[in-house]
């Protein structure tokens, strides 16, 4: 909790982002990985955590003065420090990540609706920039692709287009574990990792997904039902913050599955392959599982009225 080692978490972290361009690893277009021969590791998770912390810090010990629209920007750039950093790699996937843990927490944080106006047409000007300075255009491509997946199904729209087949030929009961011949005879691209909703889905059906949706929510029930239970405001921020760090995740994997959302290369949580990510996902459940160790009982409209300022 202590505002100074956060900072300079923060700082090495961004450093290590920095270093990617000097000494990165270049996968799938984006110099995004640290190889160091018998493992890899990608800083931009690590960051998404940080990130969690660092603003759950900073908006507990301002959650009186929250309405004071300064507190917005401020946060922002926190949030716009890794922002540009991860944008440059290009990792398009990630950026989306940083941003949705920046606005949801601010979001929960106890914005007036005058703000969140603001903030949203902040957003849409940071998006301006970004598509006319930033994007590359095979990230404009896919962001167009989501207006319509099926314009070009041998372009830009491949990847969704496979991974729709996928999902639509599990039917109710699916294909059977090892039977999913999306995934199997290389039609679906990356099927271990970013489109692994979809190979799962092939396999399991209606059903399976549904299973594995419902126990998505059980986890995003326990983090919140813990989080309400903080022992202070940073705790209940922090709870919340790996909560929309979750639910980021799962949303826009599942939706680039199913051909609603763009294809971004977002994992999908405990399931894609990768260690990073899930190194960051433990971690912060563990840090989240050491602060139930000093939760509180109390009635739940106490702990509302005082992270409120009531």
């Amino acid at each position: 909790k202590n505002t100074n080692v956060l900072v300079a978490v923060f700082l090495l972290v961004s450093l290590m982002l920095f270093l990617l361009f000097i000494l990165g690893k270049i996968s799938h277009g984006a110099q995004s990985w640290f190889d160091f021969g018998f493992f890899s590791f990608q800083p931009s998770d690590l960051m998404k955590l940080v990130l969690v912390l660092i603003l759950a810090k900073y908006f507990s010990r301002r959650h009186v003065e929250i309405r004071d629209t300064k507190h917005i920007f401020i946060s922002f750039f926190y949030a716009l420090v890794p922002l540009v950093l991860v944008l440059m790699q290009p990792d398009f996937g990630s950026a989306i990540i940083i941003f949705c843990i920046w606005l949801g927490m601010v979001l929960v944080s106890g914005i007036s609706k005058k703000h969140l106006f603001l903030v949203f047409i902040s957003g849409a000007g940071v998006f301006a920039l970004l598509w006319f300075f930033v994007f590359a255009p095979y990230q404009k491509a896919r962001i167009t692709n989501f207006l319509n997946p099926l314009a070009d199904i041998h372009g830009s729209g491949y990847n969704a287009f496979q991974s729709t087949i996928a999902v639509g030929s599990g039917q109710i009961l699916g294909k059977g574990l090892g039977f999913g011949t999306q995934s199997r005879l290389k039609f679906l691209p990356q099927p271990q990792s970013d489109f692994i909703f979809a190979a799962y889905a092939e396999e399991w059906g209606l059903v399976g997904s549904v299973l594995i949706l419902v126990l998505y929510c059980l986890v995003i029930w326990r983090i919140l039902s813990i989080a309400s239970l903080g022992a202070s405001n940073f705790e209940i921020l922090f709870g919340m913050g790996i909560a929309i760090f979750f639910m980021s995740h799962i949303f826009i994997n599942v939706g680039m599955n199913l051909g609603l959302m763009p294809v971004t290369g977002i994992p999908l949580p405990f399931m894609s392959y990768g260690g990073s990510h899930l190194l960051a996902e433990f971690m912060g459940l563990g840090i989240l599982m050491s602060m139930k160790r000093y939760s509180r009982l109390a009635h739940r409209d106490d702990i509302k009225n005082e992270f409120l300022g009531i």
